[in-house]
């Protein structure tokens, strides 16, 4: 499933540059009046997780494209993919103190101390809707930005044994370790958000909650030798911009970029 969406999230970055190349031509003014478009952006946050997610993991950092649609009434709607990632994972002692010895290393099959790595992986993916507010910036197209949405939200310990010297951490026996979660998400942004003719100057910017309620994917896991059914609440809290490609339609001929 995660080479899946690593698949999926390298199309849609072919799929933005191929349309920010077919729309370079495309002559617009957004200090004229209100414009209806569809536009597709990258984005970066960095997140403090809170709650279930915070007693797992320290500070995350994401990276993911979107694909945006904003009417002439200034409403937007955005369908948006969000890849997680940290080196922070606060439980990685407890996780293998079975597989340890009394000076924390993890023995492999030669023999010797194997180099065990952890880190934080996850996959967002959300539909949102919400509405800008042209109270700030210099044009209509520009100004206070509310969002609020839902989603889905995956992620888990992904660990990496280098020259797989590990069995007991490798295939079948990763998955009792690697506290696969996931479930249902709701989010709300409040940032800026700032059009223009100088696609340079397309962006946004703010914070942003996420309130996950997910549950284990595994059916057991190997250091608690238990099961794990209960209900979490896997919060983050985060700063997220992004840069905006507008996929603005050829205007009339009169229009002209200055």
């Amino acid at each position: 499933m995660m080479a899946m969406t690593r698949k999926l999230l390298f199309l849609f970055i072919l799929l933005i540059l191929g349309n920010g190349i077919r729309s370079l031509h495309a002559q617009v003014n957004v200090k004229d009046s209100t414009l209806q478009v569809s536009m597709v952006s990258v984005s970066a946050g960095a997140w403090l997780p809170m709650a279930d997610l915070g007693d797992r993991f320290g500070p995350v950092f994401s990276a993911g494209p979107s694909f945006v649609f904003k009417t002439r009434g200034n409403w937007q709607f955005t369908l948006a993919l969000d890849v997680f990632f940290g080196t922070d994972v606060k439980i990685r002692d407890s996780l293998f103190r079975q597989l340890s010895t009394s000076q924390g290393f993890i023995i492999g099959s030669g023999g010797t101390p194997s180099d065990v790595s952890v880190q934080m992986e996850g996959y967002g993916l959300s539909l949102r809707a919400g509405k800008l507010l042209p109270v700030i910036g210099n044009n209509p197209n520009s100004g206070l930005l509310l969002m609020a949405g839902a989603g889905y939200l995956i992620h888990r310990i992904n660990i990496s044994v280098l020259e797989n010297t590990a069995p007991q951490l490798s295939g079948d026996y990763e998955k009792g370790y690697d506290r696969l979660t996931a479930g249902f998400t709701l989010s709300q942004f409040v940032g800026y958000q700032n059009l223009s003719n100088r696609r340079i100057s397309n962006y946004y910017i703010g914070i942003e909650l996420t309130e996950g309620f997910t549950r284990s994917m595994r059916d057991y896991d190997f250091d608690r030798m238990a099961p794990d059914s209960q209900s979490r609440l896997d919060l983050m809290i985060g700063i997220k911009a992004g840069w905006i490609l507008p996929l603005y339609g050829r205007a009339p001929k009169d229009y002209y970029y200055y």
